[in-house]
């Protein structure tokens, strides 16, 4: 069971964004730049193109409704999208807003207190509801 299904199964705890029956969007805990956002399936998939196309189309459609909130959220020059795989065995793409080439080489990360995380998923959401 991967960390990401603890996630969904409310095992362990996340700055969740929005869900819905398929797929969820939670801040990174550990994130290259402040509204860095995972929206992953709650079927358990390693690798995304494991995914039927029906479910890899969904979380798309899923990542893009996000994407477009958090752009209008955090202030950036675009949200990037990072689909690496490697770090949990659980299919997940990455939205990261960016404002330089840097914040999406997951390299340096920013440091967000518990307010802050609180803050920006509310801000998030806030842009959500919106749309």
């Amino acid at each position: 069971m991967s960390i990401f299904t603890k996630i969904i199964d409310g095992e362990i705890p996340a700055y969740k964004i929005t869900e819905d029956q398929h797929y969820l969007a939670f801040l990174d805990i550990n994130p290259n730049a402040k509204g860095h956002t995972l929206c992953i399936p709650k079927k358990e998939v390693d690798k995304i193109f494991d995914m039927d196309e029906h479910e890899y189309l969904g979380l798309m459609k899923f990542a893009h409704r996000v994407a477009n909130a958090l752009e209008k959220a955090i202030p950036c020059k675009r949200v990037g999208m990072a689909v690496i795989g490697l770090e949990v065995p659980h299919a997940h793409v990455h939205l990261i807003p960016l404002n330089h080439m840097d914040e999406i080489r997951f390299q340096d990360k920013v440091k967000l207190s518990p307010e802050e995380f609180e803050e920006t998923v509310r801000t998030i959401r806030s842009e959500l509801l919106k749309s």
